[in-house]
């Protein structure tokens, strides 16, 4: 993956080639930012930059030879890939669980598109409701890959994808290896909670945060990438708000955003109506979700909250909403107010909290409900 294939991000992409030609690239680093805004397609193009120049004297990769092709592959074997995986059921108990596990897997998510959300990796995986965790044998596994020495005597890099997700016992021992890597090691972990992190493993990378995607960059790559007419991935692109992902989600008819807008809004008329019958019965649904797809629900409930709030204001440059989304806002937005935004948004938080501690799903739900027909009355 080349560079001019990552949207928008100039500034970090002169940062990331700066650091090579200055010969001042970190053994470790972390690139965070908000959802979509590239982090993983950067890291993709810095790990090729770095390998394809492995074998060119510093110049840029030909593109046509073997190692180029196992780079656009992703089975280049200086390039060693670490990410939450699930533990099928029918596995042996004496089967350690490790990124190889679902090679196959990811490389094919990889190769369809460079942006993508733990949810496509959880379809991908075919995970039903388990969560995604990096167990304690990939750090055997990355020490193991890492003490062979490079094919091609330069880079090896290790991308890790969601290092929160690493288990203690699986990051102490990969604290060592990051301490004293191996000579030409680079590590690039991709964040999105950094702060769920081991601070012994955080205070030894050197964090890169990535802003979001700047509107031109991502209108330029809706008409040229999705040949969306100008005016619509202009709207678009507002709508998306520097997420790449988001603006995908817009295109796609049924996506998962939709599905999530009509909870919302039947969990706003239940609980307007006091209709607690149907409220138990929307609960229940919501339940039967899986914890992921539930949190990335609630964390799409707290936008649209905040986004009503904000309506109400009545100045359209503010305003970041699909087209349905602001159909509804239009009768709903008056109902989210000074008296109850903050109060409806700690509701949804507290519920991601709940549900990433494992707590029972019928009774978050059930407790949120109840809650929001308090709030939703205060006028």
């Amino acid at each position: 993956m080349k560079f001019d294939e990552v949207i928008g991000q100039e500034e970090a992409k002169e940062r990331l080639v700066q650091m090579h030609e200055n010969g001042r690239v970190p053994h470790a680093m972390m690139f965070c930012g908000p959802r979509g805004c590239g982090k993983m397609a950067l890291a993709l193009a810095f790990a090729s930059y770095l390998i394809g120049r492995n074998d060119k004297g510093g110049k840029n990769s030909c593109g046509t030879c073997r190692q180029c092709a196992m780079l656009r592959s992703w089975s280049h074997p200086d390039l060693i890939f670490t990410y939450p995986v699930i533990k099928p059921q029918g596995t042996s108990a004496d089967h350690k669980m490790v990124s190889d596990d679902f090679a196959r897997e990811w490389r094919t998510m990889l190769n369809e598109d460079p942006y993508f959300t733990m949810n496509r990796w959880l379809e991908k995986m075919g995970a039903g409701n388990q969560q995604a965790m990096i167990y304690v044998a990939e750090s055997e596994a990355v020490i193991r890959k890492l003490s062979m020495k490079s094919s091609q005597g330069g880079y090896k890099v290790n991308i890790i994808w969601l290092p929160e997700r690493m288990r203690e016992d699986c990051a102490n021992k990969m604290l060592k290896i990051i301490e004293e890597p191996p000579l030409q090691t680079v590590f690039i972990m991709v964040s999105e909670e950094p702060e769920r992190l081991l601070e012994t493993i955080r205070s030894r990378v050197q964090r890169i945060d990535i802003k979001k995607i700047d509107t031109p960059s991502l209108e330029k790559a809706l008409t040229e990438r999705r040949a969306i007419d100008k005016d619509v991935a202009h709207r678009i692109a507002r709508v998306a708000d520097g997420d790449w992902i988001k603006a995908l989600e817009t295109l796609d008819a049924g996506n998962e955003n939709k599905e999530f807008l009509d909870l919302f809004m039947s969990l706003m008329r239940q609980a307007y109506a006091r209709n607690v019958k149907d409220l138990k019965t929307w609960s229940e649904t919501v339940a039967a979700l899986g914890r992921e797809r539930q949190r990335s629900m609630l964390v799409y409930f707290q936008h649209l909250v905040r986004e009503n709030f904000i309506y109400n204001f009545r100045n359209p440059d503010l305003v970041y909403m699909t087209t349905e989304e602001e159909n509804f806002a239009t009768r709903f937005a008056k109902f989210i107010n000074e008296a109850n935004v903050i109060a409806i948004d700690d509701i949804f938080g507290t519920a991601i909290r709940d549900i990433g501690q494992n707590a029972n799903p019928k009774m978050v739900f059930y407790d949120v409900a109840m809650k929001i027909i308090v709030e939703i009355i205060k006028r």
